[in-house]
Order: structure tokens, then sequence, then C-alpha cells
């Protein structure tokens, strides 16, 4: 077993609070991986061919996600990665007639 503060050459938190699983992470094509460390040059290998959440990258590493979110916050600190909050569409406008034949319904239950 390798220790969290080995992985994460001795940071003890994450730099960057805001993230969180579900915050999407996108390489800059133009960031060199070298010089990082083995685990934040693979997630930089992940995020490469496109969008990853934090969660998807600390499955592929096989990693707590309180780790990788470490690994991430000195990355988009660095500017190797970029995060962005994960696409919510807008609520659209409900059908009113539709919602009540719904309760109708449920009611009759």
């Amino acid at each position: 077993m390798v220790r969290s503060h080995t992985v994460t050459d001795g940071a003890a938190a994450a730099s960057r609070s805001a993230l969180d699983e579900a915050t999407l992470l996108v390489a800059d094509p133009h960031r060199s991986p070298a010089g990082l460390g083995a685990h934040a040059q693979r997630a930089m290998t992940l995020c490469r061919p496109g969008v990853l959440s934090v969660a998807e990258v600390a499955y592929h590493l096989r990693l707590p996600g309180a780790v990788v979110k470490m690994i991430v916050a000195g990355l988009v600190h660095s500017g190797h990665l970029s995060a962005r909050a994960p696409y919510t569409p807008a609520a659209g406008r409900h059908d009113l007639d539709f919602l009540q034949q719904v309760l109708d319904a449920l009611h009759k239950l």
C-alpha cells in the first residue's frame, strides 16, 4: 500500500476546495506532462482525449477521490488542467396539464 502523502508529493490538503467528484477536467494540449509525478502524468494522459470527471480519473488511477482531488488541484493550479462545473441543462417550462394528470393518477393509487 502506498501512503497518500507519497502519491501527492507531501500535500496535506487540496489547494482548491471547489473541486468535487463531478468537476470536469480538460487537459491543456500545449502543456507538457514532463516533470510531473507519475500519477499526475497519468491524469494528464487520461484527460487529453476529451473531458473526464474527477471521479472518472480516480477510478482509472485506482486511487481514493480525496487523493485524486489533491493531484488534480495541483494540475489545475499549474495550468496543466482546467476545471469546469458539470453540465446541467437549464430547467424547462413544465406542462401544468401533464403534471396535474400525474398528480391525479397518483391520488387514485
